[in-house]
Order: C-alpha cells, then structure tokens, then sequence
C-alpha cells in the first residue's frame, strides 16, 4: 500500500488528534463492521476473520477505523471488530470460547497474559508470519517493544497498544511555591522533598498533595525494573519457568514498600486507593501537583485540565541515586489463533501487517497516545506535527529510546500475574493502612504467589 493511498484513508477519517484516555476501558465499542455475505466483485467467497479486542471509548472508535481501512483496501478479507470487555473479560471468553472451538482468528490480550497465551498451544507465533514473509522488514519495529513479547528469540505476538509509566506534574503549581517547571524531580528522594513544598491545607484538611500513586501492581513492577531487578526467577522466565518472585530475598521490594509507607506518613503525599481513575482524577481536579500514569493518559490528562493548569512530564524517577535499569512496557499485543486454516492466517496475517504499518500506527498513536510500533512512523510528517502540538509526547518516546532492552525491563513472564498483581495490592494496600509492617507486606505477598506459580507450573507441565 503506497504511503499516499493511506493517508488519505486516514485523512478522510479524522484530521483531529483526538485526545484519549488510558487504563481499564469500560465503554463498549460496536463490533461489526460490514456485511458477512458480501462478496468481490469476481464472485470469490470473502475471508471472513474475528477479532477481539479490548479497546472501548475512543481507543475502540480508532480500532474500527483501523478495521474499516483494511476491510476497504482488501476486498478479498474482512474482519469484523467486536468489543469484549476489559482485558481479564477478553481473556476469560477467550478461555471458554477456546474450549468450544469457537474463539476468535485474532485476539488482543494484555501483556502479563503473554506466558498463558504460549502454554495454551493456540496460538500461532508472529515469528512463523515473519520468517516467511521475506518483505516484511522486522527490522523496523521498536526493540523494546518487541522484547516483552520475544522469547528464545522468537516473537509471539505483534506490540499494539503499548505504554509506560511516566511523572506527570503540574508545571503551575510547581511555580506557585517556587520550585522550577522545568525541572522536575529525578528520583523519590527529590519527590519527598517536593511534595513537603506542593502540599496545601485548607485548615487541618489537605486541598492539595505533592505527589500520589495509585496502588496498582504495575507500578511495583516498574519500580523493580529502575532498580535493575528481576520479578522472578531464570531471568524473569526468559531463561527457563519463573518457579518463585526473586524480590522478596534482595530487598528491591522492601526498597518500594519502604519509600511507599514513608511518603504517606509523610502527609505529604496523598493515598487514592487501587482505582486508577481515582488517582488520575485527583490530579486533573488538582488535588495532587505529581502522579505517576500510563503514557497513555497525557490525551485524557491534557482533555480534562483544560487551560486550568500547565501539565509537565517527566521520566520514572528512580528509587534510589543508583539506578540504572529501565521501565517495562505495559498494554497488550495481537495473538494469531491457530484455527487450522491456512487460508485464515495468511489472511490473518495480512491485517496484523497493515495494523502495524507507518501510516496506521501515526493514526493510532494520535488517537490513543500508545506508542508507535515502527521507528518508520517518525518519518512521517503528521507524526512530528503531533509531536509539536503535545511535545509531553516525547518524554514518553524518549523514554522508551533510553530504556536498554534485558531480562529486567523486557518483563516477567508469569502464568499468574493477573492473581500476582491483586496481590501485591492488596498487600501494599494493609501496609498503608497501618494493618502490617514493610517486612510483612513483602513476605505475605511473596509466599502466597509462589503458591500460585507452583500449582501452575505442575498444571501446566
């Protein structure tokens, strides 16, 4: 497909950057996209492929479009989107409908689903697509990116919507007591020491605090990362089966807990609970000058303050003075089903190649904020253009660049980290509370999701 041909499609669909929001998506989006029974012209019967995805409100508007571009340049296939939910909803009808031999020809599932999505045996790996497809040029495609979703050197799924966390600040408010917009804290160190500045009382009340972090699974993650360490063990199951966490005996993540625990008894910084929308709407509504989100949000973030305030970014800072790891990708990525049709996924094939084309991925990036795929979409000017309308963009993209690609930040694959996540909230959540001490949280977190691992690992030997 020539460059021009696309953007005209593109063009002809939206010449607005739309500004998206991030996290757990709850608006549905409507799946179809055409007629079933139609036809080419020729009279040939029309590939006809499912895919199901997680995309709703705005993102799931910029999935359709995507979908209806590609079934409008390819007579011979047609996709239908349909909307399944968040992403536990989309795995789990996956998992039933998988049983019933009814699943779909392509599926999106979030990233910490990637280790079940290879033990299931129904998929077919990207790597196989690739390596026969002597045009494709694997090359082009983000390292980082492709690392969460390689394994022994072999890509399994495509990168689609993909994030990481970033500081967001409120320039304005960063101004108001003195400290400089443009330089915003480089480590939790710094974060403590700004926030003592950014909070305000309105008597014994709080009106605004310096910093929050919503209590979500992710960020431990991330946090790890920064440190350089591994969430489990072989490497993060790159080198063999995660078979227990490695956090719990090195100190990393009494080094999270710790620094956690020290900024909310502080007062200074602000406990918003595990909704992330509640945190995100603290600091839109100003009640927090710093917060840590998805790259993901700036469109949502920028959308809902308005001109009310100045919103800066910044990189993840670092826990300690001494880091030198990265951050991890978060989102999900596109599963070729292995539906015993060579037919369908050569077809399948096709679509999952035009998602991740330049001009696609301009769109969707303009549309949600997730990253583009490709380094060959920077080479299209409505992308720089973009970059120059919203340059917080670029902290993100920066970011990513900065981030070296190893077993740490390429992510852990866990058979359990959905289950992994609630519990390491939860556990995070008692010690806030004052209900159990760091140490505790640690341990009581680690021994119950090494439990989990293990009875995975024997049911899925």
């Amino acid at each position: 497909m020539k460059l021009k041909k696309i953007l005209s499609i593109l063009l002809a669909s939206s010449m607005i950057f739309s500004l998206a929001a991030c996290g757990k998506n709850t608006a549905q989006s409507s799946g179809n996209t055409g007629d079933k029974s139609k036809e080419t012209a020729s009279n040939n019967k029309v590939i006809e492929l499912k895919f199901w995805h997680s995309m709703g409100g705005v993102n799931g508007k910029a999935v359709k479009t995507m979908t209806d571009n590609f079934n409008n340049t390819h007579k011979n296939i047609h996709v239908t989107a349909q909307y399944q939910g968040k992403y536990d909803d989309t795995l789990t009808k996956f998992k039933t409908a998988m049983q019933g031999k009814a699943g779909p020809d392509i599926c999106q599932v979030y990233d910490i689903g990637t280790r079940f999505m290879i033990d299931s045996g129904w998929v077919v790996p990207m790597q196989n697509f690739i390596d026969n497809d002597k045009e494709f040029d694997a090359s082009q495609l983000e390292p980082n990116l492709l690392g969460y979703y390689s394994v022994n050197n072999k890509l399994y799924s495509m990168p689609f919507n993909s994030s990481t966390p970033i500081l967001y600040y409120n320039k304005t408010a960063f101004k108001e007591v003195g400290l400089d917009p443009n330089k915003p804290p480089k480590t939790f160190k710094e974060i403590e020491e700004y926030s003592k500045k950014l909070v305000k009382k309105d008597g014994d009340k709080v009106s605004q605090y310096g910093f929050a972090m919503c209590v979500y699974g992710w960020f431990f993650e991330q946090l790890l990362a920064k440190q350089g360490a591994f969430y489990g063990n072989n490497e993060n199951g790159r080198k063999d089966k995660v078979t227990q966490v490695e956090w719990d005996n090195n100190g990393t993540a009494l080094n999270i807990l710790k620094e956690w625990k020290k900024l909310i008894d502080s007062g200074s910084a602000g406990n918003f609970g595990r909704k992330t929308d509640d945190t995100k709407n603290a600091f839109t509504a100003g009640r927090t000058a710093m917060i840590l989100e998805s790259t993901a949000c700036l469109g949502g973030f920028i959308k809902g303050v308005g001109d009310r305030f100045e919103i800066g970014t910044a990189y993840l800072p670092n826990l300690t003075e001494t880091d030198k790891g990265g951050v991890v990708i978060g989102g999900g990525s596109l599963w070729a089903i292995d539906n015993g049709s060579d037919e369908k996924q050569k077809a399948t094939w096709e679509f999952i190649k035009f998602i991740s084309s330049p001009e696609q991925q301009v769109y969707w990036n303009s549309q949600s904020g997730y990253f583009p795929i490709t380094k060959k979409a920077y080479d299209i000017p409505e992308m720089n253009e973009h970059l120059k309308q919203y340059p917080q963009f670029k902290t993100a993209i920066d970011q990513l660049h900065d981030t070296p690609v190893n077993p740490c930040t390429q992510g852990a694959l866990l058979g359990v980290f959905s289950e992994a996540r609630q519990t390491i909230e939860m556990n995070i959540e008692k010690m806030i509370q004052g209900n159990q001490t760091s140490e505790e949280a640690v341990q009581n977190a680690a021994n119950k999701i090494n439990d989990a691992i293990k009875n995975y690992n024997e049911n899925n030997k």
